[in-house]
């Protein structure tokens, strides 16, 4: 991968949101109430979509942990905008 700055990793980020995956896997909000829907009946308690957000990212910092690469940043850019969204945080 090419040398990352900021800029790029969030434009990167933002175009992977709101672009590809917004389109192979629904809005955010479906998304990620189907995953809240499954993990709460796994779980055997109530998850919401905005933990799903939270969850997902903390899943990134354990991949960084073990051996950064680039699209885990990336990605994890990614989960804060959706759980930022989620929240409707202006």
């Amino acid at each position: 991968m090419a040398e990352m700055d900021r800029e790029k990793c969030l434009a990167v980020a933002a175009e992977l949101v709101c672009g590809q995956r917004n389109e192979d896997y629904g809005t955010v909000e479906n998304s990620f109430q189907w995953i809240a829907n499954l993990w709460s009946a796994y779980l055997d308690r109530e998850i919401a979509p905005r933990d799903v957000a939270a969850m997902m990212a903390l899943m990134k910092i354990a991949r960084i942990k073990n051996g950064p690469k680039g699209d885990n940043w990336i990605d994890l850019c990614g989960y804060g905008a959706c759980g930022a969204e989620l929240d409707g945080v202006d």
